[in-house]
């Protein structure tokens, strides 16, 4: 053992934990009651790890006591005690886990924390609980011995730079056998945490179904336990009340807000297991982290194993709950996980289920469904591009804001086609105010077709491949050759514009590819256009323009050259075929025609600079 381990040594912060610490320490929250709870569910963890840990090395439990967590409140000392007797920590463990926030979001977690008027919601979704309990107190002390360790340590601070480590003395050393002691010394506005109603209270609202006995132990009289302690997705749904369900919520998720859907069941059969699983009303900070992890915890016959056996796809990240199996074995590893047979029938059966309450909701609950959709709807949407087998029901449980309104399904779509319309029609882009001023829009608005408008960044991606509904193509407004000709106009003085003069086609065409050389590849007559000179369009075989745009923003693909389709009965283009061919008009015009397709799609000429003073030449021509 070295000196360096013996002598009390002082430490800084992180210093995303020194600016987190402050904005504890110097607000006020109307809701402190949070701090509780989150250090119980520490404790439950900690009697988690060691459960599991134990299963491979039973020695770590011992001849001790059951695991349990205690609370003491001490008026006389004005301390609160939160003390559990899992895996307990080791000096650098202390360091690595109360000195440093490694997980990631914890930076936009602070810059939200300053601007929010209450912190409430957002300490428990960024998985910084402990740090929380500095609300209340002035100084916590941290004492903690490691299952199977013999040395115990001492952690203090008192939310200022840094804190302190130290050997735990004879007396402390004595008391903590094994696990975790943490005292809090409460600020003089704190005090009503060491009343026993006010304890009883929150683990009540909080910490109920926490799996291990709560134990409060009062200055006078005996300790007694003060939660359930009992496994909720294991119990009948007739025992339980929508106001169990929404607390076992937010203790499981670690969440404030209400659940929008809740699925509890139990399977029978080849393989037995429980499943409680909740999808949340609001988007979880980490909805869109790249790794796209999910949240839903494992347990085998009531033993923690993992939140990470991604018993749920990726597109359905969002759900937060329980799946406790009775087959699979309890010291299964995390390359088990990834192969087991019977943990791959679970996800296969479990994702299945989800989605049919998904559909049962949209159904039943309209309301709620939309709360879902609105947060969770791109998530959702991934699922049409990954999940072949599922395909069609994510496609009918997706909602599109179209030309006609919001949240309209594909169905509802589908009842409203026109005379002779065979095709869903789509638009892509990056906003909907855009897309809806977008000029391809223009014979299918003159025909009263609906059309899809879709901003999301995933859906330049699900619609990259060849997608039907209800046997109904879907035809992408912005690629390839696009014929309406069979649905009628709305209105009959559309249907004379056909009789107006146009210019040459071959002719036209040939000095505008003339004029534009290698900046397209094709120059084509448009029958999108009614009334705008231009737009850009795909090759039918290759990616849509918006997906190329995202990939190249991503370094993952180069830009193919697009085709630029004129509108023949447009003034700008007939007076390209009455300008004389090669001469300064011509190019300009041809070039404006590109560049003003570019701009009306959101990206900028190739050289603004030219652009500018091109269109500055043709105003003053048009004055003089």
């Amino acid at each position: 053992m070295t000196t360096s381990d013996t002598a009390v040594h002082t430490q800084p912060f992180q210093a995303e934990v020194s600016e987190l610490l402050h904005l504890m320490v110097h607000s006020v929250y109307s809701e402190t009651d949070i701090f509780l709870r989150e250090l119980v569910s520490n404790a439950s963890d900690a009697c988690d790890k060691l459960r599991y840990e134990a299963i491979a090395t039973p020695a770590l439990l011992g001849e001790g006591d059951a695991l349990k967590i205690r609370i003491i409140p001490n008026k006389t000392a004005g301390t609160l005690t939160i003390a559990d007797n899992g895996i307990g920590m080791e000096r650098q463990e202390l360091i690595d886990h109360l000195g440093t926030i490694a997980r990631s979001g914890t930076k936009a977690f602070v810059s939200k924390l300053k601007e929010a008027k209450d912190g409430l919601g957002l300490i428990g979704q960024f998985g910084v609980g402990f740090y929380s309990a500095f609300m209340v107190a002035d100084r916590i002390v941290v004492i903690s011995r490691r299952a199977g360790e013999s040395d115990v340590w001492t952690w203090t601070s008192s939310g200022g730079s840094g804190f302190e480590i130290a050997r735990a003395s004879e007396e402390d050393a004595a008391r903590v056998v094994r696990g975790t002691e943490i005292v809090l010394h409460l600020k003089d506005d704190a005090k009503k945490y060491l009343e026993t109603y006010e304890i009883e209270r929150i683990v009540s609202a909080y910490s109920d179904n926490i799996l291990f006995p709560i134990e409060l132990v009062p200055e006078e009289g005996e300790p007694r336990q003060i939660n359930s302690a009992s496994a909720l997705w294991q119990r009948s749904k007739s025992e339980l009340t929508p106001e169990d369900y929404k607390k076992a919520y937010q203790q499981i998720a670690s969440a404030f807000d209400d659940p929008a859907m809740t699925l509890h069941y139990r399977a029978e059969g080849r393989y037995s297991y429980a499943v409680l699983l909740f999808a949340p009303s609001t988007k979880p900070f980490d909805l869109f982290e790249p790794n796209r992890k999910g949240r839903v915890k494992l347990y085998v016959r009531r033993v923690f194993i993992t939140d990470d056996a991604d018993l749920l796809p990726g597109y359905l990240r969002f759900v937060r709950g329980v799946v406790d199996s009775e087959d699979l074995p309890l010291n299964i590893s995390r390359e088990m996980l990834q192969n087991n047979p019977q943990l791959a029938q679970i996800r296969k059966a479990v994702a299945t289920r989800v989605v049919s309450e998904l559909e049962s909701l949209a159904d039943k609950d309209a309301e709620n469904f939309a709360r879902i959709w609105d947060a969770f709807g791109a998530v959702l949407k991934e699922g049409i591009y990954e999940d072949f087998e599922r395909r069609e029901k994510l496609l009918a449980l997706s909602r599109f804001t179209t030309t006609s309104g919001e949240k309209r399904s594909l169905k509802q779509v589908v009842a409203d086609f026109k005379p002779n319309q065979t095709e869903i029609y789509y638009l892509v882009g990056d906003s909907i105010e855009r897309l809806k001023s977008n000029p391809r829009l223009e014979a299918a608005t003159a025909r009263g077709i609906e059309v899809l408008l879709l901003s999301d960044p995933v859906d330049a991606f699900w619609t990259s491949m060849p997608t039907e509904f209800e046997g109904k193509p879907l035809k992408s407004l912005s690629q390839g050759d696009l014929n309406l000709d069979l649905i009628p106009r709305l209105d009959d003085k559309d249907e004379a514009k056909k009789d107006e003069p146009v210019a040459d086609e071959a002719a036209t065409i040939a000095v505008i590819k003339a004029a534009l050389g290698e900046r397209v590849s094709d120059v084509k007559a448009s029958t999108r256009l009614t009334s705008s000179a231009s737009c850009l369009v795909a090759d039918s075989q290759g990616p849509s323009r918006e997906l190329e745009r995202i990939l190249s923003q991503q370094n993952r693909g180069m830009r193919t050259k697009p085709v630029l389709e004129i509108n023949l009965r447009h003034p700008m283009v007939g007076a390209i075929t009455r300008a004389q061919a090669g001469s300064k008009a011509v190019d300009d015009l041809s070039l404006l025609l590109l560049e003003q397709a570019q701009i009306l799609d959101g990206e900028l000429p190739e050289d603004p600079a030219a652009f500018a003073a091109r269109l500055n030449r043709l105003v003053l021509q048009g004055l003089g």
